[in-house]
């Protein structure tokens, strides 16, 4: 079947032609409104073993990336969600190539308000089997798991999506907005699958509002939710590559023309730069919210972030946790050195690959030039490797934030929602460009060390509970923001 489709899609233009399948839908405003329904009580206990058995099919289809074989992973979900009555578009195969696939359908409500949109990636990165417990692509359910790779990042999440606006579907909730279901190819590579379809599709995105994917997270201590992580930010990839020139010669014979040298005089002025602290709103918002979890004087410090800073102390302190060290400046990572491949060899042209992430607000043509002052040499070349993306900042006042807040206080009173900034980088900002508020979400409790081994790496997991809990989180979001 999937040759065929191949087939199918070199013969259209970002859509496939499948059997009562329409590649383009009517118009949200032209669509007539559903038939009221009686609601009906969701079972919880039948929703958490159905969602159970399609999370661990989901894990058994291999879309490690490269090279994605995400078709394959949108052929699963386009036959679930058919089956349940959706219309489903498979679309950008011709643009993504031989066995990729974006995915789009859409839960209709009755045009009131603007839709929200669920999203998640198809594609996981690779997994090496011999590290592994389970094998990675195995869907196995053993000590209260269910196992495979994706599992957290991020097929779990988006079963969750999947199954939690199927609940809402059977049980008839009544809908002001539009629930959009979308799931992208190539996440984890390049961004291409929201690239494309952001590109090719913003007519399927003109009356979407909000936003869900990826980039929350929840923090866990001893067994217990503390908060709830809402990522209202995201910093910008803004890789640089350092070149320098030389003369190359004979090792034994020392010269001033060696390209090594100077390169490594100016990483090293870089690694010692202190780049400047600047707070953003939702970072200023976190700090107050997470102080209440210290004793002073640190309590204080955090709630004041804004003078804190300027006390020794605090700022040694706070400043020592890399995570909040990355939230409040500009970082700058060396992380790639090439040169020479001999001892004896001084090398015509040493290069370095810097990973700088900048702050949502700040402006990256200044930041250059401020990096280019450190580095103080001329003769070093700056070249940009990846450029950044649209900036992202989402309102904490919004409906559906506040639809977060309600749903959270819902499952865990104990735990309060606070506003994170993602140090890495998701397909977010490439919806936000479109004027899209998007969020990023954590539907599982898991505690940090937990997610942070699975995340990428060996034995990747998600508990049984944590899906009966992140299908009732997305759920009661999803009910709350209508």
């Amino acid at each position: 079947m999937i040759s065929t489709l191949r087939i199918l899609a070199r013969a259209t233009t970002g859509c496939i032609a499948l059997v009562a399948l329409a590649c383009s839908p009517l118009p949200a405003q032209t669509r007539p409104s559903p038939v009221p329904r009686a609601q009906r009580p969701v079972d919880w206990s039948a929703l958490t073993q159905e969602t159970t058995r399609v999370l661990a099919e989901y894990l058994r289809i291999d879309t490690s990336n490269p090279p994605g074989n995400e078709l394959a992973g949108a052929l699963f979900l386009k036959t679930l969600l058919e089956r349940e009555g959706f219309e489903v578009q498979l679309l950008d195969t011709a643009e993504l190539g031989a066995g990729r696939a974006n995915l789009y359908t859409r839960l209709k409500g009755n045009g009131s308000k603007n839709a929200i949109a669920l999203v998640h990636h198809i594609d996981v990165v690779p997994a090496t089997p011999s590290f592994w417990t389970v094998p990675p692509f195995s869907g196995e359910i053993r000590d209260g798991y269910l196992w495979g790779r994706g599992a957290i990042d991020m097929k779990g999440e988006g079963i969750m999506h999947l199954m939690a606006m199927i609940a809402i579907k059977r049980s008839g909730v009544p809908l002001n907005r539009d629930i959009v279901f979308i799931a992208n190819a190539d996440e984890e590579l390049g961004s291409t699958g929201a690239v494309v379809f952001a590109q090719r599709h913003a007519d399927l995105l003109r009356d979407v509002e909000f936003l869900i994917t990826e980039g929350g997270q929840n923090l866990i201590e001893d067994g217990k939710l503390r908060y709830f992580g809402v990522s209202v930010a995201e910093k910008r990839t803004f890789w640089q590559k350092l070149r320098v020139q030389g003369t190359p010669s004979h090792g034994s014979r020392p010269t001033r023309d060696n390209p090594v040298s100077r390169l490594v005089t100016a990483l090293a002025r870089l690694a010692a730069y202190e780049t400047p602290i600047h707070l953003t709103p939702g970072v200023e918002k976190y700090f107050r919210d997470i102080s209440r979890l210290y004793q002073e004087p640190q309590r204080a410090w955090l709630y004041d972030i804004r003078n804190s800073i300027e006390i020794p102390a605090a700022r040694s302190w706070i400043l020592s946790n890399v995570f909040w060290n990355a939230y409040l400046r500009t970082t700058i990572s060396v992380t790639v050195l090439n040169a020479s491949n001999k001892t004896n060899v001084i090398p015509p042209e040493a290069t370095a690959d810097v990973d700088v992430r900048l702050l949502p607000d700040q402006d990256s043509v200044a930041v250059l030039a401020e990096l280019q002052r450190v580095v103080n040499d001329t003769s070093v070349r700056f070249s940009t490797i990846l450029g950044p993306k649209a900036p992202l900042q989402s309102s904490v006042t919004s409906d559906m934030f506040r639809a977060i807040e309600r749903a959270s206080a819902g499952l865990d009173a104990g735990a309060f929602v606070t506003t994170t900034m993602l140090t890495g980088a998701t397909d977010r900002p490439t919806y936000q460009r479109l004027g899209i508020q998007t969020y990023g979400l954590d539907p599982f409790k898991i505690p940090d060390a937990e997610r942070q081994r699975g995340v990428h790496g060996n034995n990747e997991r998600v508990s049984l509970e944590n899906i009966a809990f992140g299908v009732r989180y997305v759920y009661d979001i999803l009910r709350h923001v209508q």
